[in-house]
């Protein structure tokens, strides 16, 4: 079935534990995330994965090893609870081995979630889930959030704004990318500690983010560049000054998705770029193909880092993920 995002938004906070299963798709893969992490939390509570009632299966390791969604979907564990199989980066090339799971699926196995890009209304695995009598597919839009989404976030923060700083709070959710404006409510979270009072503009003033420094312009044009053997000395300079490890994957996110914007649209317009010929030259060279793949690498570090069970030196992570981006970038 169909699941308009204006339904979406209720069915996130509440979802049915006996339907078959979701599918999550959309052409920002960080909107996507979020709304799967969101979805499932609703779903499964905050322990599932340590109480093994989540399995992550990545399409990928799914095409080599069609058996193991269902085995995933069978399989009963030892903790009490709903569960779910979660199939990442969804695409026709296991259209089959998904709508036969969606055949096979009975009361009481594990439901199916699936997260893809932005699928055509051709593609089989779009048809499979809306043609589904008791599974849903739902469209994630580039829309910035809208008031209703920006008072839930402020909730689930604890946070009561003051009138007046609705207004401020819409302009920064559209202009800043979804992670970004995510961020921004943790700093501003953190920036209340021990102060009872409502939200107030001074606040979200003194917690919005600055814009890019030229010195994380330096990292990114290295990274995109594929100068793997530079990373390193880059991040220790920015690492000295202080430089926040989400920051870095933030504009680096940002960075990559202007980049794809680039490469999958030529001749298209460019805006929010300071050097357009550099941009277009590491568009060309990367490809959209493997910008696809390095925003998923972005992604993946950015949830990474905001997850609670994360004890990894944060920067690490982030290097890391840099140099793997600059090695796949070096590739032909």
């Amino acid at each position: 079935m169909k699941l308009p995002p204006r339904d979406a938004t209720a069915y996130f906070k509440k979802p049915d534990p006996n339907k078959t299963g979701l599918l999550i798709y959309g052409s920002d893969a960080m909107r996507v995330a979020l709304k799967r992490q969101e979805f499932l939390k609703a779903l499964l509570g905050a322990n599932a994965e340590e109480e093994m009632r989540l399995t992550r299966i990545q399409a990928a390791d799914l095409r080599r090893d069609p058996p193991m969604l269902l085995d995933a979907l069978k399989a009963v564990g030892f903790f009490p609870g709903p569960r779910a199989a979660f199939v990442e980066d969804a695409n026709d090339n296991i259209a089959k081995i998904l709508i036969d799971a969606l055949a096979d699926w009975q009361p009481g196995d594990a439901q199916i979630v699936v997260t893809a890009g932005d699928l055509k209304k051709t593609s089989k695995v779009l048809k499979a889930f809306e043609a589904h009598k008791t599974a849903f597919a739902t469209p994630i839009y580039d829309n910035p959030p809208d008031r209703a989404e920006i008072e839930r976030i402020l909730s689930e923060a604890k946070l009561s704004p003051e009138p007046d700083v609705m207004g401020s709070l819409s302009e920064l959710a559209r202009v800043l990318d979804p992670g970004d404006f995510r961020q921004m409510v943790e700093k501003i979270t953190l920036y209340k500690i021990g102060d009872t009072g409502p939200l107030t503009a001074e606040d979200v003033g003194n917690c919005a983010p600055t814009s890019t420094e030229a010195e994380v312009d330096d990292i990114l044009h290295v990274v995109a560049e594929a100068r793997a053997g530079d990373i390193g000395p880059v991040m220790a300079k920015l690492q000295a000054q202080g430089v926040n490890a989400v920051t870095l994957i933030i504009m680096a996110t940002r960075h990559f998705r202007t980049l794809y914007r680039i490469a999958s649209n030529p001749g298209g317009q460019i805006w929010g770029v300071r050097d357009r010929d550099r941009a277009m030259r590491q568009a060309k060279n990367w490809g959209a193909a493997k910008l696809e793949t390095a925003l998923t690498v972005l992604t993946d570090t950015d949830l990474t880092l905001r997850s609670a069970g994360q004890h990894a030196p944060t920067m690490a992570l982030v290097e890391r993920a840099f140099i793997r981006l600059a090695m796949l970038g070096s590739k032909r």
